[in-house]
């Protein structure tokens, strides 16, 4: 139908317009980062349009779950100068609580810090070692946009705890693994902690949710 009606761009409509099917310049770049991320192409869109929202706040960009790097590959090419901080074990999970989580203790292991250092490149700094005890001396940082993904009901648990009063009023905290089974922890991670605060978390059809700083 969308072609019969001379829609611009048809060929992104499957069937509701989807522009990271290759309308615009997304589809190349998530092309260069996808052997290098578990993230798919429209969570990936999620993040990138955030991240350039974002940016013009000031503040800095952070991730906390980097595995191999490709969501922070599309994160510095989405902030250009804004500093970027990346936080990972770089050599898999910590311990689980079993009771929470799905993972298990070494998971995501196959990524070592110097591979994803020579692919993001200098812009960023990177901070290896356990949440939180990688956030001391950032006590001082304003964060305009937060990347998630860490899977693990504490971890996600801490992240909120040090990074939301840090947050820049209009900027995202955005948690990729909210909806999915593989992580129930996450999603209980975040509605504990939202649940006494006045922002709403919004919940993606693509598994994430995404929380906007109004205040």
């Amino acid at each position: 139908m969308a072609l019969d009606l001379g829609i611009p761009n048809a060929d992104a409509y499957a069937p509701l317009y989807s522009p990271w099917l290759g309308n615009g310049d997304f589809a190349g770049l998530y092309e260069q980062i996808s052997a290098y991320t578990l993230v798919d192409a429209p969570r990936c869109y999620v993040l990138y349009s955030l991240a350039c929202q974002a940016v013009t706040l000031g503040g800095e960009v952070w991730e906390c779950g980097v595995y191999k790097g490709g969501t922070a590959m599309l994160l510095a090419r989405a902030v250009g100068e804004a500093p970027l901080r990346l936080f990972d074990t770089f050599e898999g999970m910590p311990e689980t609580d079993p009771i929470r989580d799905v993972h298990k203790a070494g998971d995501f292991a196959d990524t070592h810090i110097e591979s994803v250092s020579e692919r993001v490149g200098p812009q960023a700094s990177y901070h290896k070692g356990f949440i939180p005890e990688t956030f001391a001396g950032l006590e001082d940082s304003r964060v305009a946009i937060a990347h998630i993904d860490v899977d693990l009901y504490r971890s996600i648990l801490d992240c909120c705890q040090f990074i939301y009063p840090r947050l820049l009023r209009g900027g995202f905290l955005v948690f990729d693994d909210y909806g999915f089974p593989t992580c129930p922890g996450a999603r209980q991670a975040v509605d504990e902690f939202f649940a006494q605060r006045p922002e709403v978390p919004l919940v993606l059809p693509t598994g994430q949710a995404v929380v906007f700083k109004s205040s």
